[in-house]
């Protein structure tokens, strides 16, 4: 299945029916009455969640959505029907935002999730309900209203517990593919993954989703090479593992591009926790990363893991340990924080 995490549609919700002008005409009845029915309201447009999506490659080829119009009321005080509703289903994670991408309508987070964002036009009156004690026979009847109509942009960003990010061939899909069972594409070439992948780790002290993170490159969120679009799936990420190729020429240069450019895109990437993984290790002597490592730590003022993901050394798993008690620690202060915000607006 091809990944396709942005696109923009078009929606148009249901009109409303037109209310009926009509007047009760039956044998020996000279004066029946206004009986026109209104007419019935438009369908809405909603969209829900479902944790069996994973793309939006089903809104690339159809762009246009439009919602049931309402019936037309009848004589004898017939109602037209309701139009039915339009529920288009989207990956979990899916952010709706408006025409100019900035304004974010809905964000689609649980399963079964559902918001309405267009909504149908009202169905119009009939003349029945415009009789009234000084006008018995009325001729009016209203038209039903417009349903809503607006262009949005949808925008996946996957939902997982830690970003994998690092610089083109730092190692990033093999260390998925030895940490899950997820089998992410490996080759030794720039921008192997094209697309973000995702697994779950199981690790001593806990579980957590995992998500590979396309290579960055220096002026990413620019747009060059792959770009700054896939930047957007870190920002639900509670914390990140930063790989680095301790074999380059100069590694430190090479974290502080991918740094830069976290910080660049903005979304508070660069404030979230993050484990520095120096990796392929098994490259250089075991003196050589130590060595390195040592300059990363007093540079950086935090601690530095070895690993070798290509070997699948024993190191991992204490990267993978460190990285679910992150998470754990995260989601603490973030639940932490929620409960401090509702206990302030309720003194409110």
């Amino acid at each position: 299945m091809k990944f396709l995490d942005r696109a923009k549609i078009f929606l148009k919700a249901g009109n409303g029916g037109n209310g009926c002008l009509s007047f009760r005409r039956e044998k020996y009845i000279e004066y029946g009455g206004p009986d026109g029915g209104d007419g019935g309201n438009g369908g809405n447009i909603y969209f829900e969640g479902g944790n069996h999506l994973n793309t939006l490659i089903d809104y690339r080829y159809a762009q246009h959505f439009k919602a049931e119009r309402g019936e037309n009321g009848g004589s004898s005080n017939c109602y037209g029907a309701n139009g039915k509703d339009l529920i288009l289903k989207v990956p979990v994670g899916t952010e709706i935002l408006d025409e100019s991408g900035e304004m974010v309508l809905a964000d689609i987070v649980e399963e079964g999730q559902r918001v309405l964002i267009a909504k149908g036009g009202i169905g119009g009156r009939g003349n029945t309900k415009f009789k009234s004690s000084t006008n018995q026979a009325p001729r009016r009847a209203d038209k039903g209203t417009e349903g809503e109509e607006l262009w949005i942009w949808l925008q996946l960003k996957l939902i997982a517990d830690v970003g994998l990010v690092g610089l083109p061939n730092a190692g990033k899909s093999t260390f998925l593919s030895v940490t899950t069972r997820a089998k992410p594409k490996i080759a030794d070439y720039p921008f192997t993954t094209l697309i973000p992948q995702l697994g779950v780790v199981y690790s001593r002290t806990g579980e957590f989703v995992l998500a590979d993170i396309p290579g960055l490159i220096d002026g990413a969120h620019e747009g060059r090479g792959l770009g700054d679009r896939f930047l957007a799936h870190v920002e639900r990420c509670s914390s990140l593992i930063h790989l680095v190729d301790i074999t380059q020429e100069n590694p430190m240069q090479a974290y502080e591009t991918v740094r830069y450019e976290l910080e660049m895109h903005g979304g508070n990437l660069a404030d979230k926790p993050e484990l520095i993984v120096l990796n392929k290790t098994d490259a250089l002597t075991p003196e050589e990363a130590k060595k390195i490592q040592k300059k990363f730590e007093k540079k950086y003022k935090q601690r530095v893991f070895l690993i070798s993901a290509l070997t699948n050394d024993d190191r991992i798993a204490e990267v993978l340990n460190t990285a679910a008690e992150t998470k754990k620690s995260s989601q603490a202060e973030e639940t932490s924080e929620e409960t401090i915000t509702e206990e302030d607006s309720q003194s409110f």
